[in-house]
């Protein structure tokens, strides 16, 4: 940012400021080796002023890229789009004036401050926005904000501005150096176009790389002190740069180590990359690929970035991993990625599982790379199935009952077709047994301790999927009192028969893209109400690999409709009120807003949240139905028993 030029009059003219900005954004793009396009310029040029955009390549970009310091333009990009960026460091430069508000709040004005509309940003009330959780907690661990500007009282009339925030972020750091103390002015050296601190920051930062200066930013705060000081004394200066390591909400530090000062990962060898190359061509996105990505900053010790994935390509999200800032000198982030991908692929493919281990090890030995803890078993957790079939007469249903901990176990099959209430006696039988057993029933005696099942699946025909199992009340708990299933028990529906046909290939498809991508990928989940219910949804839905997960606003008369769409649309996941809405649209009235966690809606998630929410919910009459009304369609391909038919 820099503002030479405003329009509340001539009188604010100073010299230098823009000139100051394209020197920054030279720098960054230079030694410090950030890409042009990370880089948003503001400036508010004079006519006198002479920008050399030649002085380096990448500046030439910024020629017709940069824009006007108006408050539109840069309210627009500070608050509205990078906090929709991917980053793990936000560098902020300023150059212009600068005034302190009653509680000495740094006012920078744009370059559209007018006489009687002082329009300005008010830099500590936009940090504290940035450190919250207003912010996606996962971007932007990092924050730098360099002030070349007067902390001066503001003119008579100047007023002031705060913006809302939501809470703090612990693990967000950081770090802003202002030009002067309070109270001082910056000093502007006309005969050079420039601002005093701006020309002894870039002396200090002069060929440093963005790791060096990141790293080193309280000793080149001090070493700039260090420098005025001796200004000072020759009588070419009279301002004393400042600087504030985060700061808590009241401006108090909070901070004792050198959080600047960690080490960076560093890349892989060439080699290493030949031999990637090989080892994923032919091969797309297998499961998990973003739970390995997530792994392998969390092995670091770093905040997980971003919750998606960077990319669309196994060797362009190595690159990702490649060029991140990391915490350990001794783990490059692409070892533990492709270790979590050998874990993973060991059951669906072998071979690959094979030569992936040998990659990490042959480059963990090459390159010295550190020990760090194993991926997590990926088995899963015990389930029990529950699946029913039609029989000859419309209420009564073949019935068998499975356990699933890494393979089905057959635990019971009816003889004959039963009614919903003999499911449920038998069902309690089930469930009794399997809390007392120390073992999988027919299972080896040897295996780890058995305790129960986390989750029950009722894999059911369409016409019953409306059916709050998760509401049954079985005689379960300590003396056979009654306990509610989906208050015990992740309770899910699902229809497996239905899926047949095309929507067969598209099922799993969808899966795969949610295994591979993530839970809380921006496009996984859709939310829909009774006016997308069209004859044309379900080709809408199929259309591409997401959504995965649809949340159905609809009333009573359109279920059936929107349920027939998502399965012939091969949806996996949906959500639903029973009943239709019982909460009129508006704010926090709808399931987007409910079931929504601190970073998104987490998809994977949801059979666990759904179990939260019945807990957490009020009973205002007693009714299960209206305590928390929500099914749960949960259709894993992955998780079904490759049996015969009941029939």
């Amino acid at each position: 940012m820099g503002i030479e030029e405003y329009e509340v009059g001539h009188a604010w003219n100073l010299p230098g400021a823009s000139r100051d900005a394209v020197r920054f954004a030279q720098w960054l793009t230079g030694p410090a080796g950030v890409p042009p396009a990370n880089v948003r310029l503001f400036l508010s040029p004079l006519e006198s002023t002479s920008l050399d955009w030649e002085a380096a390549p990448p500046l030439a970009e910024f020629r017709d890229s940069c824009r006007h310091a108006r408050r539109e333009e840069v309210e627009g990009a500070i608050f509205r789009e990078l906090p929709e960026c991917d980053g793990d460091l936000l560098w902020i430069f300023w150059a212009g004036h600068g005034f302190l508000d009653s509680r000495n709040d740094m006012l920078l004005p744009y370059a559209d401050a007018r006489r009687n509309d002082a329009r300005h940003l008010n830099l500590e009330s936009t940090l504290r926005w940035w450190k919250s959780d207003v912010v996606s907690p996962l971007r932007f661990r990092l924050q730098v904000a360099l002030v070349d500007a007067c902390r001066v009282d503001a003119p008579p009339g100047f007023g002031t501005s705060d913006r809302n925030r939501g809470g703090r972020v612990p693990r967000r750091h950081q770090f802003t150096l202002y030009a002067s103390r309070e109270g001082e002015e910056a000093q502007s050296l006309a005969q050079r176009g420039a601002g005093q601190f701006t020309e002894v920051l870039l002396q200090k930062l002069a060929d440093k790389t963005l790791d060096e200066s990141v790293q080193g930013l309280a000793r080149i705060a001090r070493s700039m002190q260090d420098r005025f000081r001796e200004l000072k004394e020759q009588n070419l200066g009279w301002q004393m740069p400042q600087f504030v390591r985060d700061r808590d909400w009241d401006g108090s530090s909070i901070l004792g180590g050198d959080v600047f000062g960690t080490s960076r990962a560093p890349g892989i060898d060439q080699r290493a990359w030949d031999q990637l190359g090989q080892l994923f061509d032919g091969h797309g996105l297998p499961d998990r690929t973003y739970d390995a990505y997530r792994y392998a900053f969390e092995v670091a010790d770093c905040d997980v970035p971003s919750a998606f994935l960077p990319a669309g390509s196994l060797i362009e999200i190595v690159g990702d991993l490649d060029d991140r800032q990391g915490r350990r000198a001794d783990l490059p982030l692409a070892v533990p990625f492709v270790r979590y991908l050998a874990g993973s692929a060991g059951q669906a493919d072998q071979e690959w599982a094979t030569e992936l281990d040998a990659w990490v090890r042959g480059t963990s030995e090459r390159l010295g790379v550190g020990a760090f803890r194993p991926p997590p078993a990926t088995a899963g957790r015990p389930e029990l199935h529950v699946c029913l079939e039609a029989g000859t007469s419309g209420d009564a249903y073949r019935t068998r009952m499975l356990l699933h901990r890494g393979a089905f176990t057959n635990l019971w099959e009816s003889e004959e077709p039963l009614d919903l209430d003999a499911v449920r006696r038998e069902l309690t039988e089930q469930l009794i047994a399997l809390s007392g057993s120390d073992t999988i029933p027919g299972g080896n005696p040897e295996s780890r301790p058995f305790r129960g099942v986390n989750r029950i699946e009722f894999d059911v025909p369409l016409e019953l999927i409306d059916t709050e199992f998760e509401s049954w009340k079985l005689p379960i708990g300590r003396m056979n009192k009654h306990r509610e299933l989906g208050r015990l028990y992740e309770v899910v529906v699902r229809c497996s028969g239905e899926r047949t046909g095309v929507s067969h290939d598209v099922w799993l498809q969808k899966w795969r893209w949610l295994m591979a991508h993530g839970g809380q990928h921006p496009d996984a989940v859709r939310a829909l109400t009774d006016a997308d219910v069209t004859q044309d949804l379900g080709y809408t839905l199929q259309g591409d690999d997401s959504p995965v997960c649809v949340l159905a606003e609809v009333s009573d008369p359109w279920l059936m409709e929107f349920l027939d769409s998502a399965l012939d649309a091969g949806v996996p996941i949906a959500v639903w009120r029973r009943g239709g809405p019982p909460v009129p649209g508006g704010p926090g009235g709808g399931l987007l807003h409910a079931l929504r966690e601190d970073a998104g809606i987490n998809v994977v998630g949801l059979p666990e949240k759904l179990k939260r929410m019945r807990n957490s919910a009020q009973d205002p009459e007693g009714s299960p139905s209206w305590r928390h009304p929500l099914a749960l369609l949960w259709d894993d391909p992955d998780r079904r028993p490759r049996w015969r038919s009941l029939s």
